[in-house]
């Protein structure tokens, strides 16, 4: 009887956390798979595995996700960056631009804040609903219990063939992500949404981002705005002329090689 009184106790209270006003700030840390293959007679393993660990340190970023029960921003904490002294003649920098992205959970909607070769866009769409797959699956992140969902679909890549052609391939990818029902919030980090609570983990197999820090209901009011400025488009819009400007670049690369000279700075941006 006693056991029964606990299990209702625990339900009630549960079932009670979505009718409170929830706000919050949670802090995320990202990691991304490296294998970058280069077919260059001027470059052996060494000074491939060089690059390849400049990489992975500019690919471990934090994010701040600030939200409440329908709304969020979600956004790449600026740090101060030490001095990446040239290796083999080589200097690896990572563009990843300056994205801003809100999500209007209730309105089934997002506003994406976009720097692209210099030009700010607003991509503005629907959001997705993913059609997930709860796993019985449970771990914990810090304090809080979190249970396994996944996702499958396709995404397409953008390659350097050996003739030094840009290729797109596409590849099947299975998204897993934990979520917390202790924050009965339906939203993540990035576009993820649409579980019953917090996602505090996303692995798609070549990223992972880790939620290492939560403030609930911190004491000064927390301000989700959606931004305003920028050149208003489509996400179809947006990945059109993304990979326009890509072919672009890719064709002042071709008719530039033979080589790098000196301390030349090799640019990779991702995500656009």
């Amino acid at each position: 009887m006693k056991f029964n009184y606990v299990y209702v106790f625990i339900l009630f209270a549960i079932a009670s956390l979505p009718a409170q006003d929830f706000q919050g700030i949670a802090t995320y840390k990202s990691h991304r798979k490296v294998d970058l293959k280069m077919d260059d007679e001027n470059m052996n393993s060494e000074m491939q595995e060089q690059i390849q660990a400049q990489l992975r340190k500019q690919f471990q970023q934090e994010y701040t996700l600030t939200f409440n029960k329908n709304e969020s921003i979600y956004k790449q904490e600026e740090k101060l960056e030490a001095p990446n002294p040239i290796q083999s003649g080589i200097q690896i920098k990572v563009s990843q631009g300056s994205d801003i992205m809100y999500k209007n959970i209730k309105e089934s909607r997002y506003t994406n804040k976009n720097e692209i070769f210099g030009k700010v866009f607003l991509i503005k769409d629907s959001l997705e609903n993913r059609k997930w797959e709860l796993v019985n699956e449970t771990k914990f992140i810090g304090d809080y219990t979190c249970f396994k969902a996944e996702f499958k679909d396709e995404y397409t890549t953008q390659t350097i063939n050996e003739k030094g052609e840009l290729t797109k391939e596409t590849k099947p990818r299975t998204t897993t992500v934990w979520y917390t029902p202790q924050i009965p919030v339906n939203n993540g980090p990035e576009n993820y949404f649409g579980l019953p609570g917090l996602i505090l983990e996303v692995n798609d197999g070549d990223l992972t981002l880790v939620c290492s820090k939560i403030v609930l209901n911190p004491k000064e009011e927390i301000s989700i705005v959606e931004p305003k400025k920028g050149k208003e488009v489509t996400q179809k819009e947006f990945d059109e002329i993304s990979d326009k400007k890509s072919k672009e670049m890719m064709e002042q690369f071709q008719s530039r090689r033979g080589g790098h000279e000196d301390g030349e700075r090799v640019m990779i941006r991702i995500g656009g």
